[in-house]
């Protein structure tokens, strides 16, 4: 175990991760920020390279489900708040980190989802799935960029993983426009339930490490299948 800046919205959230962190002999810096807003990203990154001196490996993590709703009952205000955190979270993370990977190479990660790449069918989420397919064409877009420099760009596309991102979605009259569908008896066609936030890091751990030297620009799904049978 290396050392790992973790970042969160608050400091409650990253008291586990640290310790985690520390009991496998890791060092950790619990760093605070809401990753819409630059500075205090562009700052997290600044703390991270004065510690430590350098930055190899960046996850853009960070994500809100927001507000799922008929087109005409979601709000500007609610569009704005899903691409500014999903979407324009991702670009101030890998930006500010950027001259800092360039120094030596490194790997960048990003989490976006099924939906907006290879699921369509849940319908009202259309501010969230919008953000992740942009974040799946930034990564793209990035990886080419960067590729003289060394650092890779991947993207990990997770199905219904066990987390706690539905405390942050917002339902509002989906039954209005969800067209009916009757899905085959366990949903999970590989295991028969939802994956593990675990199994979404040996993903990413795989994505930075040197078995992974020669891939840049993908995005990989990891889902038990669930997007094939829903998409």
């Amino acid at each position: 175990m290396g050392c790992v800046a973790a970042l969160g919205q608050t400091a409650a959230r990253l008291d586990d991760t640290v310790a985690a962190i520390e009991r496998d002999g890791g060092e950790a810096l619990a760093l605070t920020a809401d990753v819409s807003e630059a500075a205090h990203v562009e700052e997290a990154v600044t703390r991270t390279v004065e510690r430590w001196g350098r930055l190899d490996i960046v996850v853009a993590n960070a994500g809100i489900n927001g507000v799922w709703a008929p087109l005409e009952d979601l709000e500007p205000a609610d569009w704005d708040r899903t691409l500014r955190v999903n979407l324009t979270g991702t670009f101030l993370t890998v930006k500010y980190a950027v001259p800092h990977l360039k120094r030596q190479g490194g790997a960048v990660v990003v989490t976006s989802s099924v939906n907006g790449t290879r699921n369509f069918s849940n319908t009202g989420a259309t501010a969230y799935s919008a953000s992740k397919a942009g974040q799946v064409a930034f990564a793209k877009m990035v990886a080419l960029e960067l590729a003289r420099d060394r650092v890779r760009v991947n993207v990990v596309c997770p199905g219904a993983i066990e987390t706690r991102i539905n405390d942050s979605t917002v339902s509002r009259r989906l039954d209005d426009v969800r067209i009916p569908v009757e899905f085959p008896k366990g949903w999970h066609p590989l295991r028969g339930e939802p994956g593990t936030a675990d199994q979404v890091a040996k993903l990413i751990c795989f994505l930075v490490s040197d078995a992974a030297e020669h891939i840049t620009g993908t995005e990989i799904w990891i889902d038990g299948g669930e997007s094939l049978l829903k998409g």
